[in-house]
């Protein structure tokens, strides 16, 4: 497997391969429907994610084909991130600076490359360079059974309380961990 992993910081050269990729996991491979996961409203929440400063994404290459992707934003003072939490957080947790926390939006691999190590090198190099603090991530705590949460569990991150961010999304368990802790 010779896999090339490409950083972009604007969306354009990467947005068909990231909305093509996310409607193949989520909705063919994981089964997820309705409206929340529908190719239209990822594209919705792409657009917003990648307009605010400090955006990021790596996507990998098998060759030519693209094998997966992750994406991440810096959370910036006055953030509806922590907004939907469900869980209270201790005074000055949620308080955000632009340079504290950055928020891990989404890390898709396809199914061909799943189980390869893949989904964690993509997340390793998107925050190789990066120098915030902290680093979050939402997970449905049913995906895989339980599986996903227990693979970002060994990744260094620790659930923190849950959050529902949309009225028609899942309710996600919030993680957090120290972006420079190496798995």
């Amino acid at each position: 497997m010779s896999l090339e992993l490409r950083r972009h910081t604007t969306v354009e050269p990467a947005r068909r391969v990231i909305v093509d990729i996310h409607v193949e996991v989520r909705q063919r491979d994981l089964g997820l429907t309705g409206p929340f996961y529908s190719a239209e409203r990822f594209d919705e929440r792409l657009t917003g994610h990648s307009s605010l400063p400090g955006w990021e994404t790596v996507v990998a290459y098998d060759g030519t084909e693209p094998a997966g992707f992750a994406y991440a934003t810096p959370l910036g003072p006055g953030t509806r991130w922590w907004r939907a939490m469900t869980t209270p957080l201790p005074d000055g947790y949620t308080e955000e600076t632009g340079k504290r926390t950055l928020a891990l939006n989404e890390i898709v691999v396809r199914r061909p490359w799943r189980g390869t190590g893949l989904a964690l090198r993509i997340h390793e190099e998107l925050l190789a360079d990066r120098e915030e603090d902290r680093v979050t991530l939402l997970v449905n705590p049913k995906a895989g059974d339980g599986k996903v949460q227990t693979v970002y569990e060994r990744w260094g991150y620790e659930k923190i309380g849950e959050q529902q961010p949309f009225e028609d999304s899942p309710v996600f368990a919030s993680m957090m961990r120290d972006p420079l802790r190496h798995v």
